[in-house]
């Protein structure tokens, strides 16, 4: 018997799977395993779920940091992000499952900030034109939702923070808690916490952070105002 509130969830051994596991709520998340659910293979995404009569399927797998990866290993990059996205998107579609894909904030340009969930976007790296490959593919599947976020583990890992960038960052824990409240919501919908510096944020955690600042045309690329429109978010948790 199909379960509204069943759900499987791919990466499960990832970071903020970990978080999600120690989140209570209605919903029984099931976590497979690669040798139970590869992404890259149709026929063991298919088999899994019609095996595990889910609801919707929460795809968290997939490559992410360092990011210097995504510019080493493309191949790996497109393999996983793209390619592999595609593959549940098409199981997805011909099972009848919801899809909620966890892309980036890095799929804004940067520049201007307060990106609303309609606003033009414009990948600054190749691990958010990684994660914005996957995004066409379910942009295509109406019964889906695409969640740009912009987490980050606790603690913070970096001994060095930007002063003047601003972005949204929000811990694994506490990202849980809000995804739990908006998994029913469909479309595209922007995910972080408030707007700070990125040095405002970790000093919170970590007093001896050093402050740096971020160099306009510098090797790392990082763009200087990234930050998200959080206006949709709020309404739904309000």
């Amino acid at each position: 018997m199909l379960s509204k509130n069943k759900i499987v969830v791919t990466g499960g051994g990832g970071r903020f799977a970990q978080s999600l596991k120690r989140t209570k709520s209605k919903y029984k998340f099931i976590y497979p395993k690669k040798k139970q659910l590869d992404i890259t293979n149709v026929n063991s995404i298919k088999n899994f779920l019609k095996k595990n009569k889910c609801h919707s399927v929460l795809h968290l797998a997939g490559l992410s940091r360092p990011m210097s990866q995504h510019e080493k290993k493309i191949q790996k990059s497109i393999r996983l992000n793209i390619i592999g996205t595609a593959n549940l998107v098409n199981i997805c579609s011909e099972l009848n499952k919801k899809l909620i894909y966890f892309s980036t904030s890095y799929v804004y340009p940067g520049k201007k900030g307060n990106y609303k969930e309609d606003d033009p976007i414009l990948p600054w790296n190749n691990y958010a034109w990684s994660k914005l490959g996957g995004e066409c593919a379910v942009q295509m599947y109406k019964n889906s939702l695409i969640l740009r976020v912009c987490m980050t583990e606790k603690p913070f890992i970096h001994k060095k923070a930007f002063s003047n960038v601003k972005l949204n960052f929000i811990f694994h824990d506490d990202l849980a808690k809000i995804l739990i409240k908006v998994l029913n919501k469909k479309g595209v919908l922007n995910i972080g916490g408030p707007t700070k510096t990125v040095y405002n944020f970790a000093k919170k955690y970590n007093y001896k952070i050093k402050k740096i600042f971020n160099k306009k045309n510098s090797t790392n690329n990082f763009p200087s105002n990234p930050y998200m429109n959080l206006t949709k978010l709020n309404k739904f948790l309000n």
